[in-house]
């Protein structure tokens, strides 16, 4: 007896409604988001000498270059976490944050010919450049992780073992803010195109606006702390170092204020991108 083949009918037109997002297109492409997943992990890498090594060497001299200027000239303190692993741990949560943020912003610009020939959803490209930061961040961590194994075993560290279980959570809380945040960027630079030249320069500040290369607990009470307190990356950050390192500042109003503004951001970032992928070619 012969297999019956499904059928899928699409039919394409250029009207959108502003809320009509076409999720569901997303998991029928899947295989799509995988192969583009691969491709952006493998191109970030190509033709280069030491290829994935420099996911290990990269943080690793950012980290020294911290240890250096904010543990031994600045004597900033780190809650009793070893500084270097203090450090580890910021840079590769600031990696995988950054990285998506930066491939992201840059999606209409760099795929217009893609986009301008062949039909798909183009959040796959969105949801490809944050599983391949995710990809990322789990090879770097593979350093993290036997540091944070040698300071267990001298009792320098004690993670929360239970807690460990909401890790994966939080690190797609903080790559969906940075995917947000990216394809929000993408959608304004098809007309502005001068906004690209703030994006390094905006994440420049955002880290420092950030618990990266300090823990929240040594910022006094005032105007600066709120200012990092509300700032939606701290919440996710300072719960991730507490989980895993056992020490950190856990706010509930930060976290539930970043979970809140993830959600807003969220939606309206892909309304926005909805919206401008109509007629993007026309203005790229």
């Amino acid at each position: 007896m012969a297999d019956k083949q499904e059928t899928i009918h699409i039919h394409i037109d250029a009207e959108h409604r502003w809320f009509n997002l076409h999720l569901d297109e997303l998991w029928r492409y899947r295989e799509l988001i995988v192969l583009f997943t691969k491709r952006t992990f493998q191109v970030s890498y190509k033709q280069t000498i030491l290829g994935p090594l420099w996911l290990f060497i990269n943080p690793l001299l950012t980290s020294i270059v911290y240890l250096i200027l904010f543990g031994n000239i600045a004597k900033l303190s780190t809650d009793g976490i070893p500084h270097i692993l203090f450090y580890l741990t910021g840079t590769a949560i600031w990696s995988l944050f950054s990285t998506c943020l930066s491939n992201n912003a840059t999606t209409f610009t760099s795929n217009a010919n893609l986009f301008g020939k062949i039909y798909f959803p183009r959040l796959t490209i969105p949801l490809s450049n944050l599983l391949s930061s995710l990809i990322r961040f789990g090879i770097s961590m593979i350093l993290v992780v036997l540091l944070l194994i040698f300071y267990i075993f001298k009792g320098m560290v004690s993670p929360h073992y239970l807690a460990l279980i909401f890790l994966p959570f939080l690190l797609v809380w903080i790559a969906w803010i940075a995917m947000s945040c990216g394809i929000l960027i993408s959608s304004l630079t098809t007309k502005y195109r001068d906004l690209n030249v703030l994006v390094s320069f905006g994440l420049s500040l955002w880290m420092y606006a950030s618990p990266i290369v300090y823990p929240l607990s040594q910022l006094p009470k005032g105007w600066i702390r709120t200012l990092v307190e509300i700032n939606p990356l701290t919440g996710p950050v300072e719960l991730f170092r507490t989980i895993l390192l056992g020490q950190g500042s856990i706010s509930v109003g930060s976290l539930v204020f970043s979970l809140v503004f993830t959600l807003v951001l969220g939606l309206f970032s892909m309304v926005i991108f909805n919206k401008v992928e109509r007629n993007f070619v026309d203005t790229v």
